[in-house]
């Protein structure tokens, strides 16, 4: 019995397909990640005593970040016990997921990560077929 995950991601939404004895499961997963945005001219505010203090863009990448994680950790409970994943899409969010994998000790698993456009979900389908066609 195996299972194998296939998976296109952004910081927007996943796209999950599990093959597990030749049976396929899809599940599309959104994240309240908003696009990350620069502020002005990156400078910080200084408090009265002259120190750097954290500034409105400080605590914006805060919450990013708990954004993102929080994004990854609805997506493990999905690729957990796999035999193989493989995870494909535009950006960073592929490599973000990877390490984040990493982290929830998952690293015995067999991943595969792959850089591609976006997909539309026949397309994404077909593509984790392919990979993990026996």
């Amino acid at each position: 019995m195996t299972k194998e995950v296939g998976l296109w991601i952004n910081r927007r939404r996943a796209y999950v397909v599990t093959i597990e004895n030749k049976k396929e499961t899809i599940k599309e997963i959104t994240s309240n990640v908003e696009k990350k945005i620069r502020f002005g001219d990156g400078s910080r505010s200084k408090k009265s005593d002259g120190v750097l203090g954290s500034s409105s863009e400080d605590a914006w990448d805060r919450q990013f970040q708990i954004r993102l994680e929080t994004y990854y950790d609805q997506i493990v409970p999905l690729i957990r016990g796999a035999d193989a994943i493989y995870i494909f899409g535009p950006g960073e969010a592929k490599d973000e997921l990877a390490n984040h994998i990493n982290r929830k000790n998952l690293k015995e698993q067999h991943v595969i990560i792959e850089a591609a456009d976006k997909l539309t979900d026949n397309q994404i389908l077909s593509k984790v077929r392919a990979r993990f066609a026996t």
